[in-house]
């Protein structure tokens, strides 16, 4: 006897649901705290994106990013990006190779070659250096001496940057910026998560993370996600969120029209859409509700605005315009009642 079609679903999604919480246990034996950075990192990781982190150092992002790599069996390389790092430094190099006196050029991959890829303080190197970057998180191929190579499946990118110190760093593009899914702020600890990393790293503890994930269940997770619906009515909202950060639009708001230089691109909308079937699936639906779009706007969207000089000498944040986006654009729903 053959199960239906729903009956497979839900196995799929109680699946995922599993497996995201075995991940996220596996990370908490080391990270204290910091729940909503690693659900934002785990949603980028199922949704196929890449995560951008921004805080202070002494936080724990790169400890974060080396537990989810201990908690999945995937192949690990860090890059510490520095202003003399070179794009071939990351990307690979042709050499050439003499061999029975015969000469023939070989590429040597570099670091970017792994499914999992480190970049430590990715505003530290020059743009030339960050732009060796750019094909790999959106075509998951690098391209050397006129010869792309396919990267492994699933390709993800983990990037932190010190948002206090600008001495010796370079700006990130708007055009790098925009292939990062989610930009999350790491916050400080609370008094108790800072004593309880205190009990963890000045005594004999030590973390055990276990691998409880491969590559082939990532993708087919993937997969996954894609495979959740999404109604024309909450699609439309997640497309008015974003015209709605466009200076002069139909949906822009007072403060958009102010303060904003520059609104999200048509990536924004994706994030939006994949993102919530993300926290559909958590929550065990098939379907994606506009509640799932507004928990997800403020990590989607703040790395895609730009703010204009009057935001910044009046102390306006982006966060500060994509809430109020969120506060006073109506769902479908609303706009209906008041019809």
């Amino acid at each position: 006897m053959t199960s239906s079609p729903n009956e497979d679903l839900t196995a799929a999604i109680e699946k995922f649901g599993k497996d995201y919480r075995r991940v996220r246990e596996q990370i908490g034996r080391a990270v204290v705290g910091h729940e909503e950075i690693v659900d934002g990192v785990l949603t980028c990781l199922f949704a196929g994106g890449h995560a951008l982190l921004e805080g202070v150092p002494g936080l724990g992002k790169t400890l974060l990013i080396r537990s989810l790599s201990e908690a999945l069996h995937l192949q690990f390389n860090r890059i510490q990006f520095t202003p003399d790092l070179m794009p071939a430094d990351v990307t690979g190099t042709t050499i050439v190779v003499e061999s029975d006196g015969n000469r023939e050029f070989q590429f040597r991959k570099g670091p970017l070659f792994a499914q999992i890829v480190l970049a430590d303080e990715i505003n530290r190197a020059t743009p030339k250096t960050q732009s060796s970057m750019l094909e790999a998180m959106q075509e998951k191929s690098v391209t050397v001496g006129g010869e792309t190579h396919i990267l492994d499946k699933p390709f993800f990118v983990m990037a932190t940057q010190n948002p206090v110190e600008q001495e010796g760093t370079y700006p990130l593009p708007e055009a790098q910026l925009d292939r990062f899914f989610f930009k999350l702020q790491v916050g400080y600890s609370t008094r108790e998560q800072l004593s309880e990393i205190l009990d963890r790293t000045t005594t004999g503890y030590e973390a055990s993370i276990e691998s409880v994930l491969d590559a082939p269940t990532i993708v087919e997770q993937q997969k996954l996600v894609r495979r959740v619906g999404i109604t024309p009515t909450v699609q439309d909202y997640a497309v008015r969120l974003v015209l709605a950060t466009h200076p002069g639009g139909q949906f822009a708001t007072p403060d958009v029209n102010r303060y904003f230089r520059f609104g999200a691109s048509p990536r924004a909308a994706q994030t939006l859409v994949l993102a919530g079937k993300v926290r559909a699936l958590l929550d065990g639906r098939t379907s994606v509700a506009a509640q799932d779009i507004r928990e997800i706007v403020l990590p989607a969207l703040r790395h895609r605005c730009l703010l204009n000089f009057e935001a910044e000498a009046e102390g306006v944040s982006t966060d500060d315009v994509i809430t109020n986006i969120v506060e006073t654009l109506p769902t479908e729903a609303a706009i209906q009642a008041t019809a």
